[in-house]
């Protein structure tokens, strides 16, 4: 409050400026810096929702953000792609987004899609808006995005109201959230604030999403970063509310550790891990919904450390309660997707689930009557009571965590993890066939893209 109050915050978009003087904020509109008041903060604090219902087009794989329901979902915007036929990482092509959309759709503790590639083979003016078209086209699930130009979230929001039956019907049922990242230290950019604005226009979830790096673009402790990382959040929701009072936002963010020796921002470091869990519960104690980045890995190959990094920030993050967690897929500091990754993370998020379910302790599970019958020397196997609890009590793997026999294991080929992971991505992209769109909304989606074409005088995209 102290920041925001004494210090400001830097905001270049001028419509930004002038809500902010209109909400009785004190403006130096020369060096575009806002002080917000305390009791303004407090006030939009009180208006925000808990919860932020998101559905999905065929109501199958509706989502509720909020308590401490946990959802995951790839991360976003990645630059670099594990090729799985090859192991190239490479620049990402459409094909490839369209192979880790369809994967998603199969995938079960992977609850929404994302953006998650920046292909290569479209001009950037459409990039933003071509990735959400691919991912609409290719499943039903809800998803996470994010515009790359002001007009580009006008564009995907007509989109999102193309699958939804129209602009009311997606206010009354939001399909995606959008990411809105400020910039460290205390600075919202032209393009995302009016991207936040917009957001709260048209009632569209905004996932603020900031990003110090701990004792580089913020303080070097993790307490001051938490400081700072709360001063641009509560920055962003005052702009959000001050737009459209009750408007959906999360409490989201992407902290990293900079470091010293190599420049580079570490995603899998156990304080940035630390960081997400803490600023959880702040949102959490402002009665927000919460986000952020982990069960990725800075590695830049499937490994122990891609393992131990991907596990432990899963791991942490469910049992924060943390309402959305994206980065499941990714590797090399949040810039790469893998498919195979993506595989095995599942089977890590599956298993986070479960512990968060903890022990079930009723009549039945004590399991008094069954141990008196079975008694001294005897065994449970073909007991009933087996059969109905197994799947309640055990989460069973799939194929890809090996439970074999050490002989058995040799018998099917000595297989490795990732051997495994790439054989069920093969298996899935052969046989999995997502819930197509009407024939109608996928004609009249594919027509809004050609004329968003037409505007950018793009002759074609690979995949229409």
């Amino acid at each position: 409050m102290e920041i925001l109050e004494e210090k400001g915050v830097m905001i270049k978009n001028d419509r930004a400026l002038n809500l902010l003087k209109e909400s009785g904020c004190e403006v130096n509109v020369e060096k575009k810096l806002a002080h917000i008041p305390q009791h303004l903060v407090e006030e939009c604090l009180g208006k925000a929702p808990s919860i932020v219902r998101l559905y999905s087009r065929n109501r199958k794989h509706d989502l509720l953000i909020g308590k401490d329901n946990v959802i995951f979902n790839p991360g976003s915007t990645a630059i670099y792609f594990a090729d799985h036929e090859t192991g190239e990482v490479r620049r990402p092509v459409s094909k490839d987004l369209v192979e880790l959309v369809r994967l998603v759709d199969a995938l079960k503790y992977i609850h929404a899609q994302s953006t998650a590639m920046v292909p290569s083979d479209v001009p950037e003016e459409i990039s933003d808006l071509y990735r959400l078209y691919l991912v609409l086209k290719n499943s039903p699930k809800t998803v996470v995005t994010g515009a790359f130009t002001k007009q580009g979230l006008i564009d995907m929001k007509q989109m999102l109201c193309i699958i939804m039956g129209g602009e009311k019907e997606l206010t009354r049922k939001p399909m995606a959230i959008f990411d809105t990242c400020p910039s460290a230290p205390l600075m919202w950019s032209d393009i995302t604030c009016q991207n936040l604005i917009d957001c709260a226009k048209y009632n569209i979830p905004a996932e603020m999403v900031p990003m110090p790096q701990v004792g580089a673009t913020g303080p070097v402790t993790l307490a001051g970063s938490l400081v700072q990382f709360n001063a641009e959040f509560l920055s962003g929701l005052v702009l959000s509310q001050m737009t459209n009072p009750g408007t959906p936002v999360i409490y989201g963010g992407s902290p990293t550790v900079f470091d010293m020796r190599h420049g580079t921002a570490r995603l899998g470091a156990i304080e940035t891990m630390m960081l997400g869990c803490a600023y959880s519960q702040i949102g959490k104690y402002y009665g927000l919904p919460t986000h952020t980045y982990t069960g990725l890995s800075d590695s830049k190959a499937i490994d122990a450390q891609c393992g131990l990094e991907s596990g432990i920030g899963t791991i942490l993050g469910t049992l924060a309660g943390i309402n959305v967690i994206s980065g499941p897929g990714m590797l090399n500091f949040e810039s790469c997707q893998s498919l195979e990754k993506l595989v095995i993370d599942n089977e890590i998020c599956g298993m986070a689930l479960r512990l968060v379910e903890g022990i079930m302790i009723n009549d039945d599970t004590l399991a008094l009557q069954v141990i008196g019958k079975v008694g001294p020397g005897g065994h449970y196997l073909a007991e009933k009571h087996t059969r109905e609890w197994l799947e309640k009590e055990q989460l069973l793997p799939s194929e890809v965590v090996d439970r074999l026999t050490l002989e058995a294991w040799r018998r099917q080929g000595s297989k490795s993890i990732i051997e495994r992971a790439k054989g069920v991505v093969d298996k899935t992209l052969r046989e999995h066939i997502p819930e197509p769109l009407p024939t109608d909304v996928e004609r009249d989606l594919r027509e809004f893209l050609q004329g968003i074409m037409e505007r950018y005088h793009v002759k074609s995209v690979p995949i229409l």
